[in-house]
């Protein structure tokens, strides 16, 4: 099993970015999907879940209405689009499967906030 992670970068305070987790050597569309952030010091947290056929999901509060979570299971791909972001967003987001007692995580990627 493998998730890849892409999408991260350095973008000023405000402004947008779009992570994509990209999925192998699972079956996409039975997993629930997560994503999870890790700043500096701090512990790991979840930031937003989409259910195995996307028809559920649920946001942080820090996070909610300015990201959004989304999947394609034809593509084996989940997404998180990120906008007005804050300094406090910067971290390194992982994307998460979950199946009963199977869970993976990909490698992250970083996200910083900052002008």
């Amino acid at each position: 099993v493998q998730l890849v992670e892409s999408g991260g970068g350095l973008v000023q305070p405000g402004g947008s970015l779009r992570l994509s987790c990209a999925a192998s050597g699972l079956t996409f569309s039975r997993y629930g999907m997560n994503w999870y952030r890790q700043a500096p010091g701090k512990e790991r947290e979840l930031v937003a879940t989409i259910s195995s056929a996307g028809g559920s999901t649920s946001y942080a509060d820090s996070v909610n209405g300015r990201f959004t979570i989304s999947r394609d299971n034809s593509k084996n791909t989940m997404s998180l689009q990120m906008n007005s972001l804050k300094p406090e967003d910067t971290a390194v987001y992982y994307c998460n499967a979950v199946r009963f007692d199977a869970i993976h995580w990909g490698q992250g990627t970083q996200v910083t906030v900052s002008s």
